[in-house]
């Protein structure tokens, strides 16, 4: 799977936009630079909430940093597509 390119310096956001590690919430896949789970983005999401109410909970995470990553989870989305 070809990586999402995303220009950092323009959108102030870290590279990479996700991090892991076994000492930081079990290897839980976090937003670069924080300790939120991307899963909570997600899980905002699906529940019907806006992106403002995430963002508003969990000022660590910039706006551009969250869209960044939902451009990445698009991508590879997209890439998985399979034609009817």
């Amino acid at each position: 799977m070809a990586a999402a390119v995303v220009d950092s310096k323009a959108m102030k956001v870290p590279t990479p936009l996700i991090t892991t590690s076994p000492d930081r919430l079990n290897g839980t896949p976090v937003f670069a630079g924080t300790r939120v789970p991307v899963q909570t983005l997600i899980d905002y999401l699906e529940g019907g909430d806006p992106l403002e109410a995430f963002l508003d909970n969990f000022p660590s995470v910039s706006r551009e940093h969250a869209i960044a990553v939902l451009e990445v989870a698009k991508t590879a989305l997209l890439a998985k597509a399979v034609a009817a």
